[in-house]
């Protein structure tokens, strides 16, 4: 593996500045970019080390603190090893700050982010990949079809409310993205049943993108998450075989 570099770093909204993490390869060098949006727990150690995984494949890898406005990361007191079942009051101060970032403030923010990343010497010239996670996979699909020039590949893992009734659903962006898409849903997962499953490869393929949808049979949501409860060692690792996959394919 490559060694990598990561450093704080902060990005100018037109909210705000977004703290972040940086990491990329110690030569240097111009790499294709991943922006990896973050779960419901936010920036944290266990997200900094996703990251380093992918910068040390090759990749510049940028996580953005999605809670900015609620202050720099961590925005919540977390337990080294998260289980919400445990603290239940972990979730009533996570819910009402997830609900306060609407689609309109995180695409304004996705715009922020990429042409941050643009202007990097450490990215190479092109469109990015996304990879998100939880309420990320919302935003990687999201910010797919928002811009569809800057993106290449997204992917998203265990995702909730993909494909719901709403009127902006996220599945509804499918018809603007050009990018190969992958996701990797947990069938142990009620914020993502299979009528939702359903509804989101249907939207792909009437769109005509370039997509795979695949069941972790056994995996629950959050199953990519190495210090909660819900993690999953081997889902984990077949998330890592699909996501590099995918990276390998679109740069």
């Amino acid at each position: 593996m490559t060694s990598v570099q990561g450093t704080a770093v902060d990005i100018l909204t037109e909210d705000g500045t977004a703290d972040a993490y940086l990491v990329h390869p110690v030569d240097g060098q111009p790499r294709p970019a991943v922006l990896l949006y973050q779960d419901a727990f936010g920036l944290r150690p266990h997200l900094r080390s996703m990251a380093d995984r992918l910068a040390e494949a090759g990749y510049t890898v940028l996580v953005p603190n999605l809670f900015y406005r609620h202050g720099r990361a961590p925005v919540f007191e977390l337990p080294e090893f998260i289980d919400p079942a445990a603290r239940p009051e972990i979730f009533e101060k996570i819910v009402p700050v997830m609900q306060s970032l609407t689609p309109e403030l995180a695409m304004r923010d996705a715009d922020a982010y990429l042409r941050w990343l643009a202007a990097r010497p450490e990215v190479a010239d092109g469109p990015v990949a996304l990879t998100g996670y939880c309420m990320g996979a919302r935003l990687a699909l999201r910010t797919a079809g928002a811009y569809p020039d800057r993106v290449a590949a997204a992917a998203g893992f265990h995702g909730g409310g993909l494909a719901t009734d709403a009127p902006d659903s996220p599945h509804l962006a499918a018809e603007h993205i050009t990018a190969e898409v992958y996701f990797g849903h947990a069938d142990e997962d009620a914020s993502m049943p299979p009528e939702q499953m359903e509804r989101l490869d249907a939207a792909l393929t009437a769109a005509g993108v370039r997509h795979t949808c695949e069941v972790y049979s056994g995996a629950r949501h959050g199953y990519t998450q190495a210090d909660t409860s819900a993690y999953d060692a081997e889902a984990a690792e077949r998330h890592w075989a699909a996501l590099l996959d995918l990276l390998k394919r679109t740069f």
